[in-house]
C-alpha cells in the first residue's frame, strides 16, 4: 500500500475526514482509498478534486452523528502515520434510533405490569401512557387500552399453556408440588411441576396451576381437584409422586387414594393415584422436635426456655410498635431479623449471641446447612438420604465443641431425625433415587450395605423396559480363521448382551459426577429419571403464598379467578421451553 503523496494537492487531502480512509493508490486523476469504518478491504474511487461519494458513504452508512464523535474523540489514528502493527477493522458504528414494532411494545409492557404485580388498569393511566407516547414506534402504534390489553394478556396465557402442554408430552417422568393458601378470604391451590429434560438431563419445572377452591379443604376435595389439574395438563399417568407439607387434609387424601383401584371411589375415578407424600417438616413440627432439647438437667431446660423467651419478646415488640423498633435501631444501629414462619433458617440467623445461643447455634448450623440444600429449587429426591445421613455424622462430630450445658443436643437431633424419617432412610424408591445420582453413587453408604444397594439397582435395571434405539449389545464379529483352521466352520458368534449387572458395575466404576455420565448407561438413566423426578420439599410451590398475596391487595381484589391464575402464573417466570425443539432425535421411554 503506498504512502499519501507529498507536497500533492486536492480536496481529499485537505478533507477533514481523510483519516477515515487509508490511502491506497493514483490511479490518473483520481485516487484509491479504503475506509477503516468498514469491515473487510471495501475501496472507493473518487477525483482529486472532489470528495463528494466519500462524503455519501460516511453519511448513508456511517451516519454523520458517529463521525462527529469519533472525531471529538479521536478514536481513530492518523493513517499517515507509519506503524508495524496492523489496521484494526472495527464495526459500524450505528446510534440511529430503533423503532419498536406495536408487537413488541405490548410485550414489553405486558412483562412489566406481570412482573411487577401492577392492575392491569395501569394501561389506562394517562401519565403512564404518556410515557409509553414517548417511545418511538413504527406506524405510530400506540398502547391499548384496558380491555383490548386483557385479550392479549389471555391470548400470551394460551400460548404460554400450549407450549408447556407440547413440552409435558415429551417426557414420560414428571413430578408436582401442591399447597392451598387463603388470602382476603379466598382459597387457592397452587401446584408446580418438575421434570428433567432427556435430553441435557436438565432438572425444568413449571407453574402448573393456581385454581380456586370454593367450600371446605377436605380431602376429597383436595384429591378431586389435584386429580383435574393432573388430567387436564395431560401427566396424570406421568405423575411419580405429589411432595406438598404435612397437613392433615393432604395427608388423609393420600392414604385414601394412593392405591385406589378403578373403583370409582370417591371423585377420583382413574385407577391409580400417583401420590406420595413427602417433605420436609414446616416450622410447627420442627420447633417442636428442637424443644426435645430438654434433657435430664434441668438447667438446660430452663435456659433455652428463659433464652428464647427473651428473645420472642424483643422480636414481638419490635415488630408490632414502631417506638421499640426505632429505639432498637437507634442502640444497634441496625434492624432486627425476625425469625419467618415457613423457614426454621430464620431462626437460626437470629439467634446468634451469649453462650447458650451460640453454642445451640453451633449445634444447628449443620441442619440449617441441610434445609438449604434440600429446599433448592434443583435439588433432587436422590438428594434426601445421603444429606440426612451426612446431617447426622456432622451433628455428632459438634459434641466436642460444646459444653456441659448443650452436649446432649446432638444426640437429641440425630434420634429426631431418625425418628421422623425411619420410613424414608429405608425407604426403596429414595434409595434408588441416590444410588442412580452421579452426584453419590454409593459414596455415602458404608461397607455393610454397599452390596446390598447395588443388588437393589441391578434388579432395578432389569425390570425397566429397554430404550426403544438405545440397546445396548456388546457385538462381537466373525474371522475367518487361517492356518488349517478353514475345516471348522462354527459361523459367526452371537451378541453378548450387556447385562444389567455389567452396566451397574461399569457406572459405579466411572468418577464422574456429572449427570450426562449417565448418557453411557441407558438403563440407569431411566432409573435416575423415574425416581429423581420428585423435588425432596414443597418449598417450590410455597412461591405462591408471596406473589399470591401482592396479586390479591386491595387494588386488584375485583380481578376474576382466571385472570388471578393468568397474573400468579405468568408472574412466576417458571415455565418450560418446549423439549421437543432440543430432542428432535431422542427416543423418550
Amino acid at each position: 500500500m503506498e504512502r499519501l503523496p507529498e507536497g500533492e494537492k486536492g480536496a481529499f487531502y485537505s478533507w477533514k475526514y481523510k483519516h477515515y480512509f487509508k490511502f491506497v493508490e493514483t490511479k490518473g486523476k483520481n485516487i484509491v482509498v479504503q475506509c477503516v469504518l468498514c469491515a473487510g478491504d471495501k475501496r472507493f474511487s473518487t477525483a482529486k478534486s472532489s470528495t463528494s461519494n466519500l462524503s455519501k458513504h460516511l453519511k448513508g452508512q456511517h451516519s454523520h452523528s458517529a463521525v462527529r464523535l469519533v472525531e471529538k474523540a479521536g478514536s481513530v489514528p492518523d493513517t499517515d502515520s507509519d506503524s508495524s502493527f496492523p489496521a484494526t477493522k472495527q464495526l459500524r458504528l450505528d446510534f440511529s434510533s430503533q423503532l419498536v414494532s406495536g408487537e413488541n411494545l405490548k410485550k414489553l409492557v405486558a412483562a412489566y405490569i406481570v412482573e411487577e404485580m401492577l392492575p392491569i388498569s395501569t394501561v389506562d393511566s394517562p401519565s403512564f401512557r404518556g410515557l409509553i407516547d414517548k417511545i418511538p414506534t413504527r406506524n405510530n402504534a400506540r398502547l391499548p387500552q384496558r380491555k383490548t390489553f386483557s385479550n392479549y394478556l389471555d391470548k400470551e396465557y394460551a400460548t404460554m399453556e400450549a407450549n408447556l402442554r407440547a413440552a409435558l408430552q415429551a417426557v414420560n417422568f414428571v413430578s408436582t408440588t401442591a399447597d392451598i393458601w387463603t388470602s382476603h378470604n379466598k382459597s387457592y391451590m397452587g401446584v408446580t411441576i418438575h421434570l428433567f429434560n432427556p435430553c441435557t438431563l436438565q432438572r425444568n419445572k413449571a407453574a402448573l396451576a393456581c385454581k380456586r377452591i370454593r367450600g371446605r379443604h377436605t380431602y376429597d376435595v383436595i384429591a378431586s381437584e389435584l386429580e383435574q389439574i393432573h388430567s387436564s395438563s395431560g401427566v396424570l399417568n406421568k405423575v411419580v409422586a405429589t411432595v406438598t407439607d404435612n397437613g392433615s387434609n393432604f395427608v388423609k387424601a393420600f392414604k385414601t387414594y394412593q392405591h385406589v383401584s378403578d373403583i370409582g371411589r370417591g371423585s377420583v375415578t382413574h385407577g391409580r393415584f400417583p401420590i406420595r407424600q413427602i417433605g420436609l417438616d414446616r416450622r410447627r413440627r420442627s420447633e417442636y422436635r428442637y424443644r426435645c432439647i430438654s434433657i435430664e438437667n434441668t438447667n438446660t431446660r430452663a435456659v433455652y426456655r428463659v433464652s428464647i423467651a427473651k428473645c420472642t419478646a424483643l422480636w414481638t415488640k419490635a415488630s408490632r410498635s414502631t417506638v421499640a423498633s426505632e429505639h432498637v435501631e437507634d442502640v444497634s444501629q441496625r434492624k432486627l431479623l425476625v425469625p419467618s414462619s415457613t423457614r426454621w433458617n430464620s431462626f437460626f440467623e437470629a439467634v446468634s449471641k451469649n453462650q447458650f445461643l451460640m453454642e445451640y447455634c453451633t449445634a444447628m448450623k449443620p441442619l440449617t446447612a441441610a434445609l438449604d440444600i434440600l429446599q433448592g429449587d434443583n435439588c433432587s429426591y436422590g438428594a434426601l438420604i445421603p444429606t440426612l445421613e451426612v446431617l447426622m455424622t456432622k451433628t455428632l462430630s459438634t459434641k466436642d465443641t460444646l459444653s456441659r450445658m448443650t452436649a446432649g443436643l446432638p444426640d437429641v437431633i440425630v434420634k429426631a431425625i431418625q425418628t421422623r424419617f425411619a420410613d424414608v432412610l429405608e425407604n426403596k424408591d429414595a434409595l434408588l433415587a441416590a444410588v442412580s445420582c452421579p452426584q453419590y453413587k454409593l459414596r455415602w453408604v458404608g461397607d455393610d450395605r454397599r452390596q446390598q444397594l447395588k443388588e437393589l439397582l441391578i434388579a432395578e435395571c432389569g425390570t425397566v423396559p429397554p430404550v426403544d434405539g438405545n440397546t445396548v449389545t456388546v457385538p462381537t464379529h466373525w474371522v475367518k480363521p487361517g492356518g488349517g483352521m478353514d475345516f471348522y466352520e462354527f459361523g459367526p458368534d452371537t451378541d453378548e448382551s450387556y447385562t444389567a449387572e455389567q452396566e451397574v458395575m461399569d457406572y459405579l466404576r466411572c468418577g464422574g459426577y456429572e449427570l450426562h455420565t449417565l448418557n453411557q448407561s441407558p438403563n440407569i438413566k431411566n432409573v435416575f429419571l423415574k425416581y429423581n423426578t420428585p423435588t425432596p420439599s414443597s418449598a417450590p410451590v410455597e412461591h405462591f403464598f408471596s406473589l399470591g398475596g401482592i396479586v390479591l391487595t386491595p387494588r386488584r381484589n375485583r380481578l376474576s379467578e382466571v385472570q388471578v391464575m393468568l397474573v400468579v402464573l405468568e408472574g412466576l417466570s417458571l415455565f418450560i421451553v418446549t423439549l421437543q425443539k432440543q430432542c428432535k432425535r431422542v427416543v423418550f421411554i
